[in-house]
């Protein structure tokens, strides 16, 4: 890993240990800290995602024709100032403007962080790049909110304006470190030098992309039952029919992150030099256990040791799961995308992200809300199971380099193998 890369993933984990501090902690804070109302805490909450919806559209386009660099400096920026803003204000219109402010920025963060690491990277050495992220990413969330549940105190509103001020600095430290970055003129590709005229159809160049549309529905589908419904449907699920205590909850939560931690590299050395397409459609498999188990333990009456762990196992199998999606599916984007387009394709699939984000506790929630535990259940098993048959529908379009560039590469002359290895990651 070159040391611009080592910068890169620093400050990407420093930021993500001051989000840790505050996400689970906001609707609280908003609603009984600063006393306004469950209806402004949860108006707070869906800015969060409409200004990101909002600024995605436009983010790929900024990033392809001014560099990934200065579109995560403005989006560090302005993370930075919504967190502060957050922790600030103390009337409605303010932690409603702070809230879009933190939004925008790390919607915006997140499609330029993911090019910058493109640019630094290799096609080999991309997977391993995007699993230390996400590693990083859930180990920087689950310390920060270990760490900011011992520093905050819900009858002192100063303890919360602590930890937004925690967050804002950390945001500004990934802004100086990304900032020190010498990229390269363009990615390691053979088109280097984004222009105006390349971005004009970015959209229209996409959407002929029958690959990428594809991937933007497997990922719908992906993030739609998976992340989009641990903090509502499944959450209500295991409370109202699992009947677990909340504090089990806590620790099926801190049980997801724990396999993502033990797990990462163990599972990066397995699925590297395999099939993309066959890796996405076995994680699939694992998440069709992982619901069928969470299914049997709202089933298990009078033995609630048992329906616990079953739940408990379902938030792991995700884990393990989620930690093989990591070095699979952003790094494929990558590949797919022509060399002017990576912004677009990575804010592209970012937006179907939050999209899915948005749809998912919506669904989710109102099914188990109206009692329709049976057909939840049933359509997150039939979601898992449509994972694999898109992946492996997805792995006949794709080209051999993109779905196995490791053994794509091998099938190459050796005399050629030094040119790519000659594509280090960018300069200190």
């Amino acid at each position: 890993m070159g040391a611009a890369l080592r910068r890169i993933q620093l400050g990407n984990a420093l930021s993500a240990f001051g989000n840790g501090f505050t996400v689970p902690y906001l609707y609280v804070y908003v609603a009984k800290v600063r006393d306004l109302g469950a209806s402004t805490a949860g108006v707070v909450l869906a800015m969060l995602a409409v200004a990101a919806l909002v600024v995605l559209p436009l983010t790929g386009r900024a990033i392809d024709r001014r560099g990934p660099l200065p579109v995560a400096i403005a989006g560090t920026v302005s993370a930075a100032v919504g967190a502060l803003g957050l922790g600030l204000s103390a009337t409605e219109p303010l932690v409603i403007a702070s809230a879009i402010a933190l939004g925008a920025g790390i919607a915006v963060i997140q499609p330029a962080l993911a090019t910058m690491i493109v640019w630094c990277s290799t096609t080999l050495t991309r997977s391993r790049a995007f699993a230390t992220q996400f590693f990083l990413n859930n180990l920087g969330l689950g310390v920060g909110g270990l760490v900011g549940g011992l520093l905050v105190d819900e009858t002192q509103a100063s303890s919360f304006v602590r930890l937004f001020a925690i967050e804002a600095v950390m945001f500004l430290v990934l802004g100086a470190a990304v900032a020190t970055v010498r990229l390269p003129r363009g990615p390691k590709v053979e088109d280097p030098v984004p222009t105006e005229e390349r971005a004009k159809g970015a959209w229209r160049a996409m959407f002929a992309d029958r690959r990428m549309v594809w991937l933007c529905v497997l990922g719908f589908v992906l993030f739609f039952a998976c992340y989009g419904q641990f903090e509502s449907g499944l959450a209500a699920y295991a409370t109202e029919v699992t009947r677990i205590a909340p504090s089990s909850l806590g620790i099926a939560l801190a049980a997801n992150t724990a396999a993502i931690v033990a797990a990462q590299f163990v599972v990066l050395k397995l699925v590297e030099g395999r099939r993309r397409s066959r890796v996405m459609a076995l994680v699939g498999m694992v998440w069709t256990v992982a619901w069928i188990a969470a299914g049997v333990s709202g089933l298990v009456h009078g033995a609630q040791m048992v329906a616990t762990a079953l739940l408990i196992s379902t938030y792991a199998l995700f884990g393990i799961g989620e930690s093989m999606l990591s070095p699979t599916v952003a790094p494929l984007v990558a590949d797919l995308a022509p060399p002017s387009l990576i912004g677009q394709y990575n804010s592209a699939f970012a937006l179907v992200k939050q999209l899915a984000l948005a749809v998912g506790p919506a669904v989710g929630a109102l099914m188990v809300g109206h009692g329709m535990y049976a057909a939840y259940i049933g359509m997150l098993v039939l979601c898992a199971l449509g994972i694999t048959g898109l992946s492996l529908w997805l792995g006949r379009m794709l080209r051999p380099a993109q779905d196995n560039p490791h053994r794509a590469v091998a099938a190459v002359p050796a005399a050629r193998v030094p040119a790519e290895a000659e594509a280090v990651a960018c300069g200190a």
